[in-house]
This record gives C-alpha cells, structure tokens and sequence, in this order.
C-alpha cells in the first residue's frame, strides 16, 4: 500500500505534447506554477533536450519549469539537490531509460526528498520510464520480467507505451508482465499521452487521449482494483 500523499500521475509516454492538458490539472493540484523536471532517465539522451520540450510545453499551461540534473548516483546523493526537491510542489520524472532511473535514485537522498515533499502533498509525475520506475514491482523494459522498482507506490507495476509496436511489436512483453506477475497484482497498460491519476484520497482515475488496461490473475480488471 502506498502512504497517503499528494496526487501522482503515472503518464504512458509521449510526454508534453498535444493530449497532455491533464498536466493543466497537475499544475492546479500543486497549488503553484513551477514544475522541477528531473530527466534522470534521459541522462544518456540529451537530458537537455527534455527540459527546453517540458519548458515550451509548460509555458503554454503558464508555468516555469527548472530542469534538476540529477544524472549520476553522485547527482542523486547532493544535499542540495535534495533539497530542492524537497521543496518542489510538481516534481516530473522524463522518460529514458528504467534501469538507469532506478540505479541513480533508489535509495539515494533525492529519492528521499522526493518521497518527503510527496507525503507532505506535492504532485509527483512520472512519464514512460519515470512511470515505470515509480512502482514496485517495476516491469523490466528488456523483456517484460518484473524486477524491484523505486516503490513511491507499491503493489502495482506500469507497462509503458502500451500500443507501441515499436516498443512491443506483437504485445510479447505485456504478456510476460501479465503471466508472471504474481497473485492479485495488478498490470497496467498504459498508452501515450495518457495518464493514470491516484488523487490524494487513494482513488484512481484516467486522464488523456487513451484507456490504461489493467490485468489482474490474467484477467481483464477495472481501475477499482489497483492498491489505495
């Protein structure tokens, strides 16, 4: 079960583009008009590059947007990265990479923070990669086994760009992720520019262009039955 917090909104890909007004929602929810973006994910992929997208995207919605460059387990252990974090109000994890996400921030002192300053009601984002990391279980993007995720939400793992056929060209690995998850563990598939939002109270919602599909016991199940 996750602790109760602010809201968190796990975003199937395609980031910061046409679809993504739920982002509107997430600036409203956070009470302020800053968004930190952390392309951590992105740190082997012109992480620069992600922060000028999530800045035009942004300041069309009439916020700022500060890019932290968390890149490398050092970044991720900086007290003062740390506490930028911790004071952000909309906290946005890019896509990239998964694997590189995880390795950088699990249990690192912003991974902390961001923790901290989502328990204390700031809005925590994650997209593509961000969102999957996010989760413990987080499904491995190599071949769709699950592996140990950040856990800011447990029981619960994302696979990301669902309908790609680039990412999953004959849906081989959903369908690992679904038959090996263990009992009553939900897997959700979410497509671009699509979010799965869980407000403050626990409840879940959807929010963008697409419908996530959530499969428990390797059945089609409904929104009611992810974790509170």
């Amino acid at each position: 079960m996750a602790a109760a917090g602010g809201m968190l909104a796990l975003v199937g890909g395609a980031e910061w583009t046409e679809g993504c007004e739920f982002d509107r929602d997430l600036l409203s929810a956070s009470g302020g008009a800053e968004v930190l973006v952390l392309p951590t994910a992105a740190a082997y992929e012109r992480p620069e590059r992600v922060v000028v997208a999530a800045a035009e995207w942004f300041s069309g919605l009439g916020a700022e947007v500060e890019g932290l460059m968390i890149l490398s387990r050092r970044d991720a252990e900086d007290p003062a990265a740390a506490e930028v974090v911790r004071r952000a109000r909309l906290i946005y994890l890019s896509g990239g990479s998964s694997l590189h996400l995880r390795s950088v921030l699990k249990g690192s002192a912003v991974f902390e923070a961001l923790r901290e300053a989502w328990a204390g009601g700031a809005v925590v984002a994650g997209a593509g990669a961000g969102a999957m990391a996010l989760t413990d279980p987080m499904v491995d993007p190599r071949g769709g086994a699950l592996t140990v995720g950040l856990g800011l939400i447990d029981g619960l793992a994302v696979f990301t760009h669902y309908g790609d056929l680039s990412e999953d060209a004959h849906g081989e690995k959903l369908h690992r992720s679904v038959t090996l998850a263990p009992a009553g563990l939900p897997v959700v598939g979410l497509p671009e520019r699509t979010a799965l939002i869980r407000l403050p109270g626990g409840t879940w919602q959807r929010a963008g262009v697409g419908e996530p599909a959530v499969f428990v016991d390797r059945r089609v199940a409904g929104l009611s039955a992810l974790p509170n």
